[in-house]
């Protein structure tokens, strides 16, 4: 097996030179031509003075070029620290900082020495002689950075080994079952842990990636799926929203093809998740749980007869997942007792960067402690009931809010719910529902709450429905409940 992910490139470029490794919605690259691109790279950054060991912030795109620019710099022992696209230059200078970056590259161009645009890096590759060692990157070199979304307080840098890397795509490649002549589409931001590690997927198993530039161009989404003959797919829950709203049900003419989905980084709406199936029948439809600081580190196919409410499944091939006490001492669980969900393997993150206390916080002895409700079941998966703080203590039963919001959004007129825990005298916590309506429509809130009284034990069904004017979520999806556990519109 290989070492790196740069690696893993360059041997498949030997053995499979003319295979499709990577499109773009400008064109494509086999992994020949994909491997000289890199080296070429790795030759212009090397003559650049940037050495070993340096970090390198980079803007991320969907394109070959951004990805290219990665493994260049990885290629040299460089590491890569990516943001988002668009990011507002006060951030990438201030991540800069953070890291003491010897360069920076971004999409526009900039004053100052080693501040590259992508325009600069075409005449840098054109210019450089290939970057030539015998040697490649180790699994215990730093590899890259990755700054966490950071919904609230400031963002971390998780730092990552290029054995880290390894893992998390040997994780993802066992886990969905990848064949050899994959061809995956994936429209996530290419600087986040998601989309990145689906195409790490990809490269260890010498695979192809179309990478698409917005989820919601759907012309280019169809058009990507005709050219390249794509039968696999990464979409986060958002975008699944968009495409099945936009498409009009034409993912049904690809039913036949399509092997997999991965979905992942947020909860998927329940009327998501019937229509996805009901248009795929035949298709593996994943639901994967990690972080960025873990990866992929459980599965669950959900597209079957016996699919399990809240199921993450079972660990993935390089992770070992146990429960432990409020004291992270290990325990075993049941429905009736649950326990805090840990991760140990060899895709876990090293720790955040220069944040010993925050890493401490996290981990211990390599292992990453979440703070995520959870218990093992009679057939050996995985149910996840929610985030410690957000799961409903109802008189000693405990709720998972993603069930309530899952019966609520059955309920016609409900764009989008909310369910957090709140306090009662007598019950300890009771759960409390926030709707968004359709435009255009006024939910019926005792009509609702009879809805769920027919669908959910009565300990479950909210004592408290409040309207919203819109549910907060982050850009990929993510419900943003931590918001919503204060005081809030009226009562109904």
């Amino acid at each position: 097996m290989f070492d790196s992910i740069v690696e893993a490139v360059f041997r498949h470029a030997e053995q499979s030179p003319d295979r499709l490794c990577l499109a773009d919605d400008n064109g494509r690259i086999t992994y020949r031509a994909y491997a000289q691109k890199i080296a070429r790279l790795a030759g212009a950054f090397a003559r650049e003075g940037v050495a070993p060991g340096d970090r390198v912030v980079v803007e991320a795109c969907q394109t070959i070029d951004y990805l290219a620019a990665e493994l260049a710099l990885q290629r040299i022992g460089a590491i890569f620290v990516p943001l988002e696209h668009n990011c507002v230059p006060g951030k990438i200078d201030a991540i800069a900082d953070r890291v003491q970056a010897v360069a920076i590259i971004a999409c526009r161009p900039g004053d100052g020495a080693r501040r590259w645009c992508y325009e600069d890096l075409a005449r840098m590759e054109s210019e450089a002689a290939p970057f030539e060692s015998e040697t490649w990157p180790g699994r215990a070199d730093v590899g890259e950075i990755l700054f966490s979304t950071g919904t609230t307080g400031r963002e971390k840098g998780i730092v990552l080994t290029h054995g880290n890397d390894i893992a998390l795509a040997e994780n993802v490649i066992h886990g969905v079952e990848m064949a050899a002549d994959n061809v995956e589409m994936i429209p996530s931001p290419m600087n986040h842990s998601h989309g990145l590690r689906r195409y790490y997927g990809d490269m260890v198993n010498g695979s192809s990636v179309v990478v698409l530039g917005s989820a919601m161009n759907m012309k280019q989404f169809f058009k990507n799926m005709d050219e390249y003959n794509v039968n696999a797919l990464d979409l986060v829950p958002a975008a699944l929203t968009a495409v099945l709203k936009l498409s009009r049900g034409r993912l049904k003419d690809y039913a036949d093809r399509i092997r997999y989905i991965q979905f992942g980084a947020a909860p998927m709406p329940e009327a998501d998740r019937r229509e996805i199936c009901r248009l795929l029948p035949h298709s593996r439809l994943y639901n994967f749980y990690g972080s960025t600081e873990s990866g992929c580190v459980a599965l669950y196919n959900f597209n079957r007869p016996d699919a399990k409410p809240n199921c993450i499944g079972k660990p993935a091939c390089n992770a070992r997942l146990f429960f432990v006490d409020d004291d992270r001492r290990e325990i075993e669980t049941s429905a009736e007792r649950a326990g805090l969900l840990a991760s140990a393997g060899s895709m876990n993150m090293l720790g955040y960067w220069q944040d010993d206390e925050e890493t401490a916080r996290a981990m211990a002895n390599g292992a990453i402690y979440s703070n995520d409700e959870a218990y093992l079941d009679a057939d050996g998966d995985i149910i996840l009931l929610g985030r410690r703080g957000y799961v409903i203590n109802v008189g000693g039963s405990k709720v998972a809010p993603e069930e309530i919001e899952d019966a609520a959004m059955g309920f016609e007129g409900v764009a989008d719910c909310a369910a957090v825990p709140v306090s009662d005298p007598h019950r300890g916590d009771v759960p409390k529902l926030y709707v968004q309506s359709k435009p255009g429509c006024a939910v019926d809130f005792a009509a609702l709450r009879a809805f769920l009284a027919g669908r959910l034990e009565a300990y479950k069904v909210p004592a408290l429905i409040e309207a919203i004017d819109r549910i907060p979520r982050t850009y990929n999806g993510k419900l943003l409940r931590r918001e919503l556990m204060g005081d809030g519109a009226k009562k109904a």
